[in-house]
């Protein structure tokens, strides 16, 4: 299990527990149970990559504390 952090930076921090060979479509979805927001409406960036649905996040290298941002479509 591990902790990934999310800002978008509007004020709002969302701290997510989740498994390392989940998806980022899976992370999305535990996103959208905690704020509210549609998964569908959520935009995943760290620096200038994109973060797409149907890889894990093990292949990203996305590792326990990460800190990742949160964009709204």
């Amino acid at each position: 299990m591990i902790e990934i952090t999310c800002n978008d930076r509007l004020g709002k921090k969302v701290r997510i527990k989740c498994n390392p060979d989940d998806t980022i479509g899976d992370l999305k979805k535990l996103i959208s149970a905690q704020t509210g927001t549609r998964y569908e409406k959520i935009v995943l960036k760290k620096w200038y990559t994109i973060y797409k649905d149907h890889v894990t996040l093990d292949d990203y290298e996305i590792h326990d504390g990460m800190n990742l941002e949160l964009y709204y479509q």
